[in-house]
């Protein structure tokens, strides 16, 4: 899968031209899974070549009109997207020469100058165009008149919910970290590397690899996680929060590994979350700290011993 991050850098596809899926597509959740799906199967019947074409950074974050978090780095959402069976990904600037084009410039200029599409797909609630003007209906009345099909993916319901980005978001926020799998479909992950921490995990008996992450959505509590390492996931308990037991600091992710010891100090790691167990709280000293965190590593060998996995 070709990964296009300009578009200066872009080819475009052959005169015949190509089928293309367009959002942000944040998360991968099922919903967008399902786009996807209809992209490569219509492709493959066209016989065109499969592109997405997504933007960065979101365009809610471009405008500031509000402090949208992600529920994925960009680096996430282009590895999962290799899974899919695409040609290429386009990763589009997302700058004011893109917001200020009216809906029908968008098509003229975008979809039919660049890409030659064919065919579009994308999800049901789509917008597009300065002011968010352009809607699916919209785009396939244009698509008729430039030459292109259009195909609305209508909304993936679960739960009585639409699946979401912003919903998964919320779920995320609150920590019902159960609730935002489901939707997600996998488990929610982060991605980091493992910096020094104040020793005190390792002082009680559990030491702990310290993780810091350019993922924006870190969920609050303590959970039973699969950390991957060298590419082996590792049964592991995490600790999200800013260990109020010892005074104010910093927020912290600290993860002690079933059974494992070594140095990671360095090491890239990533880490999906499985379980909620409990919130973070204030303990009367470290000893009775030390005494949850106990109670809390033997949930995670019941769990683990019970043949779960990612």
């Amino acid at each position: 899968m070709e990964v296009v991050r300009s578009w200066g850098a872009f080819r475009p596809p052959p005169p015949a031209g190509c089928a293309v899926a367009l959002g942000n597509f944040d998360g991968l959740h099922r919903g967008h899974r399902r786009i996807l799906r209809q992209l490569t199967l219509e492709a493959a019947r066209r016989r065109l070549p499969a592109y997405v074409l997504t933007f960065t950074p979101h365009p809610e974050k471009f405008f500031g009109s509000s402090r949208i978090l992600m529920i994925q780095t960009l680096e996430q959402r282009l590895a999962g997207l290799a899974r899919f069976n695409l040609d290429g990904v386009i990763v589009a600037p997302f700058r004011r020469a893109l917001a200020s084009l009216p809906p029908w410039g968008f098509v003229r200029s975008v979809l039919r100058g660049r890409l030659r599409a064919r065919l579009v797909v994308v999800g049901a609630d789509f917008r597009f165009g300065r002011g968010r003007r352009g809607d699916a209906d919209g785009l396939a009345r244009m698509g008729r008149r430039a030459g292109f099909e259009v195909r609305a993916v209508p909304h993936l319901r679960r739960r009585g919910r639409i699946v979401s980005s912003s919903f998964i978001r919320a779920c995320l926020a609150e920590g019902d970290i159960g609730l935002a799998n489901d939707f997600l479909g996998r488990p929610y992950a982060i991605e980091g590397d493992v910096v020094a921490g104040s020793g005190r995990g390792r002082g009680m008996g559990f030491a702990t690899a310290n993780i810091e992450t350019p993922n924006e959505i870190v969920p609050q509590g303590v959970y039973l996680t699969s950390l991957r390492l060298g590419g082996a996931d590792r049964p592991s308990v995490t600790n999200v929060g800013l260990r109020p037991t010892f005074g104010p600091s910093r927020p912290a992710i600290e993860t002690h590994i079933l059974d494992w010891e070594g140095d990671l100090y360095g090491a890239s790691v990533g880490l999906a979350f499985l379980v909620k167990l409990r919130e973070e709280r204030v303990f009367s000293g470290p000893e009775a700290l030390a005494a949850q965190i106990r109670r809390d590593i033997e949930a995670a060998r019941r769990f683990f011993g019970r043949g779960r996995r990612l």
